[in-house]
């Protein structure tokens, strides 16, 4: 239907998008809007970051009503996700407080809205998907630095970041937390799980291309990211890495030859023992990954679990289709089941956090999309010749695993600077690997 609507207003504008230089070049503003919302994002509050999104989408749809040929086209995963799009419409209009649930949707709006952006962009401009990986890399560089001056400058904690109640002061992180805003470590370990995949994939890029220049200025901040991850204290960014770690080992043992599998085994497992008694042997590291199992010794631990068991009361009675959507609408509820004194802007687990905004069948679709995109690309990725597209692809898969894994634990991942960059990964996945349906 859509696609007719448009074919119709192409054949209508065709004189105009000839004669108009602003439509001729309007795939360059698209781009530029694009890039706009990652640069932004390393300064800029959540609204001015939604606002070139939404340049990039009032673009894009201005392009498929007057670009002859353009249309909407949807793959498998896809289906899934307008599945999940239709469940939170109606989650929007079953819940009780309807205007702070339609500014939640209108957040699912922007941000479907710049994936379709990318999606139509890059089906057709597939030689700027490295374009677009390595601003972000550039981004993801200049943040690297910036929190390894952190680490030495040491800043004041603007929050209580750290239980502090039984710890020696050596065992004590001061904790960086870059330029994101709202600065928190959290923020900022989740967006460094993002993008290490991004850094490391640039370096085999540039290496493929054989251009050892950049490869070596790449090398630096992709290995700087790890020290300055372990300083942001993010305990879930640990995990969100410790999963993107075996991935990578798991997908290069799939596709080297036979023969070098075993040592390639043996060399893995020396690297990793020795980065874990070196991890160890620092005091204050030692003490933030040991305290991931401290439950409900470590005040941050007990404060989830009391914020986990208040959610699945309000998933309880709201089992169907939740009780709407954003964080604005999830505090006034959650105000009628937490326990006292532990207030919460989120379920501190977005899989927890779907299943309250917008039910069950919401849940189920958004997992069911996860898993299809999940199985797309490690399918692409073991069936294609190494190239700079598996590379792209495996980046991407990488980064998405990592933060689903952090999702257990935090809900940062629907920042705008993560919840940008979690799409962007979508997309080039399927540009790249899709079938259409």
């Amino acid at each position: 239907m859509l696609n007719k609507i448009f074919a119709y207003t192409q054949s209508k504008t065709e004189y105009l998008y000839k004669n108009s230089l602003i439509l001729q070049n309007i795939d360059l503003l698209i781009l530029i809007s694009i890039l706009a919302v990652f640069v932004s994002s390393i300064f800029a509050n959540s609204e001015s970051i939604g606002i070139f999104a939404i340049f990039a989408s009032v673009f894009t749809f201005i392009n498929l009503l007057v670009k002859r040929g353009n249309r909407l086209e949807c793959n498998k995963f896809e289906l899934f996700l307008l599945a999940y799009f239709m469940l939170v419409i109606i989650s929007l209009f079953g819940s009780s407080l309807f205007m702070l649930s339609l500014k939640g949707f209108i957040k699912i709006l922007i941000y479907l809205g710049f994936y379709i952006s990318l999606v139509q962009y890059l089906k057709t401009n597939k030689e700027k998907i490295w374009w677009i990986i390595l601003v972000i890399a550039c981004c993801a560089s200049y943040e690297v630095f910036l929190g390894l001056v952190q680490t030495f400058i040491r800043p004041e904690a603007i929050s209580t970041w750290q239980d502090t109640t039984y710890l020696n002061p050596e065992q004590i992180i001061n904790r960086v937390y870059g330029t994101l805003k709202p600065l928190n470590p959290n923020l900022f370990g989740g967006y460094l799980v993002a993008v290490i995949p991004i850094l490391l994939g640039s370096i085999c890029y540039f290496l493929f291309k054989n251009n050892k220049i950049l490869y070596f200025l790449f090398a630096i901040p992709a290995l700087l990211s790890f020290y300055v991850l372990l300083q942001t204290g993010c305990r879930g960014a640990y995990l969100g890495t410790f999963a993107i770690f075996i991935f990578l080992v798991c997908i290069i043992y799939k596709l080297i030859n036979k023969n070098l599998r075993k040592t390639y085994l043996s060399i893995v497992g020396a690297i990793t023992i020795f980065e874990t008694m070196l991890l160890l042997s620092i005091t204050s590291f030692r003490a933030r990954i040991f305290s991931i199992f401290a439950m409900r010794t470590d005040s941050s631990n007990s404060f989830r679990f009391n914020v986990y068991n208040s959610c699945v009361d309000m998933f309880k009675d709201n089992w169907l289709v939740g009780i709407g959507l954003g964080n604005g609408n999830f505090r006034e509820i959650y105000g009628l089941y937490m326990k006292t004194g532990f207030d919460a802007l989120s379920a501190y687990n977005i899989y927890l956090e779907t299943a309250v905004e917008s039910g069950i069948f919401a849940l189920l679709c958004y997992i069911a999309f996860l898993i299809s995109v999940i199985y797309c690309s490690y399918k692409y990725i073991t069936t294609k010749e190494y190239s700079p597209e598996v590379i792209a692809v495996t980046v991407a898969l990488a980064g998405i695993i990592g933060l689903l894994v952090h999702g257990f634990v935090d809900t940062v991942f629907f920042r705008p600077q993560i919840q940008f960059l979690f799409w962007t990964m979508v997309a080039i996945i399927r540009t790249q690997t899709a079938e259409k349906v």
